[in-house]
């Protein structure tokens, strides 16, 4: 198994660009959110005021690239990233060196792939690992508490879990807090304001037998994407949906 650093020069180097779901089990990964300093104290309150979606692992100091939980360099050790402008996505990137500003603040924020580990070494099949896809993710109507110009709803990521591993999934994923813990929502998608669960906003859709699985919902870390965006920044830059930062922290 390669190890989180020897994967990140990966990633440093483009060998590889592909989804961190499933690498380096048993070490923490992070979502990845950077804005400009004027942004940052209202994000990191939207963060606290919003612990499920938004588990705050590290907070870099503006112009800073090096976190303290991976001896690595944020500009190029994830996979893919997103650059948005105004509210509109303008660009992927596999290196951000030469984007990168001094004022920039990133937020390193916890991710529910560090309990899929758990998971599977229980016995539990998680469908998107096992079709080799990215989870997928979705837009609901629950609403997040506002932090100043931050406010809008919460983004889930959904698995469709065997109906006698459901009970032992919840035990599992509750044990977890900094990578978003227990489901927020089991059942019909539309309770929460899915109307087409084959249509996730980021991801891959995994499909599954109704009659063997329910799908289970996870307060998920593109929340601060999707609501950053309502804000409209002159520039964020996000990891890629399900493509995460592997850090030197064991789980």
């Amino acid at each position: 198994m390669e190890t989180p650093q020897t994967q990140r020069l990966k990633f440093r180097e483009s060998l590889a660009s592909g989804t961190t779901s499933g690498m380096c089990d048993g070490y923490l990964q992070a979502n990845m959110i950077t804005l400009p300093a004027e942004y940052a104290f209202e994000f990191l309150l939207f963060c606290q005021r919003n612990p499920k979606p938004c588990p705050v692992v590290d907070v870099l100091e503006a112009g800073h690239v090096m976190p303290r939980i991976a001896d690595a360099d944020i500009r190029t050790d994830l996979p893919k990233y997103r650059i948005y402008k105004n509210g509109d996505l303008e660009q992927e990137l596999l290196d951000l060196r030469e984007v990168w500003q001094d004022d920039f603040v990133t937020f390193l924020l916890g991710c529910s792939f560090t309990f899929e580990r758990a998971l599977v070494e229980a016995g539990i099949s998680l469908l998107h690992q096992e079709m080799e896809k990215v989870v997928p993710m979705y837009q609901t109507t629950i609403p997040c508490e506002d932090a100043g110009r931050f406010k809008g709803n919460m983004v889930v990521s959904m698995r469709a879990i065997k109906k006698e591993e459901l009970e032992e999934t919840i035990n599992i994923t509750s044990q977890f807090p900094q990578a978003h813990g227990a489901p927020i929502h089991i059942g019909n998608p539309s309770e929460i304001g899915i109307e087409h669960i084959e249509k996730p906003d980021y991801g891959e859709f995994t499909p599954y037998q109704e009659e063997e699985r329910i799908p289970v919902f996870w307060a998920c870390g593109v929340t601060p994407q999707y609501v950053g965006l309502n804000v409209k920044p002159e520039i964020m830059i996000t990891h890629a949906p399900g493509h995460m930062l592997i850090t030197d922290q064991r789980e």
